[in-house]
Parts: C-alpha cells; sequence; structure tokens
C-alpha cells in the first residue's frame, strides 16, 4: 500500500472512530438529561434529540421546536439564546430556523384552500385563523401578489373559530368565502359537509409544533412565524423558489 492510500484508510477508520464517540457521547448525555428534564418540567416531558452545539462545549437538546443546552455531565441547563457577538449572529434562532424547515412537498395540500394567481408558479402555504387579526392583514397583503399559488391551511385556535372555519370550508367557494370574510368581514352562510380537513389540520399543524397564526411555508421548506409585509413575502417567496431550483 503506498503512503497516500495508507494515510487514506487511516483518516477513514479514524473518521468512523470520532463518529462513534460523538455518537456515544449524545446517547449517554440524552439518557442523563431524561430524568432531569421530567423532574425539572413534569412527566413525559422528553428530548426528541440531543446533538452537540458545536460552541462552548454545549449538547443542544432539543424538544419539540425548543431548545436548551446542557454540558456533558448535565450538571446544569441552559435556557435562552447562544449570540456569537462578533459575527453579529443569534445561533440559537438560525437553529430553530433549520429545525423548522419541512420538505413543501410532504405538506397534505388536498386540505387546503387553493389560490391561483397569474401563472402560479411561487408557492406558498399558510396556516390560518379565520378571526387572526394579522392573518386579515396577510390577506390583504397577499391581493397585491402575483404569479402565486396560494395554500391556506384553516387552523381554529381561538375558541370562536370553529363553526365559521368549517362553513368557510364547506362554502361551494371555499376560497371566495375565505377571501370574502378575510378581506370585507363577510361571514359565509351555515352549510354542512365533510369538514374532517379542519380536524386534520389541527392534527397537522400540532405535528408541525406551530403555536401562533400566520405561520408561512415557503418552496424551500423554510418557515416564518407570524405577517410579513408584500415587500418581505415578494423576497421570500423569490428566494424560496430559487433555493429549489439549485
Amino acid at each position: 500500500m503506498n503512503r497516500k492510500a495508507l494515510f487514506g484508510a487511516i483518516s477513514t477508520v479514524a473518521a468512523l472512530f470520532i463518529a462513534q464517540a460523538a455518537l456515544a457521547d449524545e446517547n449517554d448525555v440524552k439518557k442523563a438529561v431524561g430524568p432531569v428534564l421530567e423532574q425539572l418540567f413534569g412527566p413525559g416531558v422528553k428530548a426528541d434529540a440531543v446533538r452537540k452545539a458545536g460552541v462552548l462545549n454545549l449538547y443542544e437538546i432539543q424538544i419539540g421546536g425548543e431548545l436548551l443546552y446542557t454540558d456533558e455531565s448535565v450538571s446544569y441547563l441552559v435556557q435562552g439564546d447562544i449570540l456569537d457577538v462578533k459575527a453579529r449572529r443569534n445561533l440559537t434562532e438560525e437553529r430553530k430556523n433549520k429545525l423548522a424547515q419541512i420538505k413543501f412537498s410532504d405538506l397534505p395540500l388536498d386540505l387546503a384552500i387553493k389560490q391561483v394567481k397569474g401563472n402560479g408558479k411561487r408557492v406558498i402555504a399558510t396556516f390560518e385563523d379565520p378571526n387572526c387579526t394579522y392573518c386579515k392583514k396577510l390577506a390583504k397583503e397577499l391581493q397585491g401578489i402575483s404569479d402565486v399559488t396560494i395554500y391556506t391551511f384553516v387552523y381554529p385556535i381561538f375558541p370562536n373559530s370553529g363553526d365559521l372555519s368549517k362553513n368557510i370550508w364547506c362554502a361551494a367557494d371555499h376560497a371566495k368565502a375565505w377571501n370574502d370574510y378575510m378581506l370585507n368581514g363577510t361571514a359565509p352562510a351555515a352549510a354542512k359537509c365533510d369538514a374532517s380537513a379542519i380536524d386534520k389540520t389541527m392534527a397537522l399543524g400540532r405535528h408541525l409544533n406551530i403555536r401562533g397564526t400566520p405561520a408561512m411555508f415557503f418552496a424551500d421548506g423554510s418557515r416564518v412565524p407570524g405577517y410579513m409585509p408584500a415587500a418581505l413575502l415578494e423576497k421570500a417567496l423569490d428566494k424560496g423558489s430559487a433555493n429549489i431550483r439549485q
């Protein structure tokens, strides 16, 4: 075996041992942190994943969409953001955004109200409560945007939104019923149909850890919680489409 091949083989073996050691460390920390989480936050609270954070020799503890940090011996728990002062970056926020990404094509789009504007090439999926003030503001902003397909998942998280959401879904033209209410305050007539899509959307929202409305997803799977004005929506739509093509 020549010198180059020998060093290549050694490097490969070393990398495997390092990966196994890191995995063992993470598993050990996950086992150790389990009872600590239940003691501090209550029975049933578990870490979905534990990974090396890459800074300060900390380990990242993922619980749903939230992050905590601990040391190797699980002697301390850190609750809060890690800021890179020199780079002016919020590392915790960046990590949360990464973890919140989805595969857009995995969304059950048949559960959503579909609207196509212009060529419809750009896409956005929103989770919205019809009584959400910022959802109504978002609806107005979306009126000024063209060449987009909008998938609206009706997500009634407000106590008085359930029947309204089902009436919108059961309307003969639920896209029109949605816009009539969101833009003009015109409530749909009472209607009955198979509205199980609303229940399925609620389950989907819980799975995606959506706690507030509006919540938006773009073509590249990026998530934006909250309202955005039209100018920022345009940029997010373009960026999402560009990233998908790469």
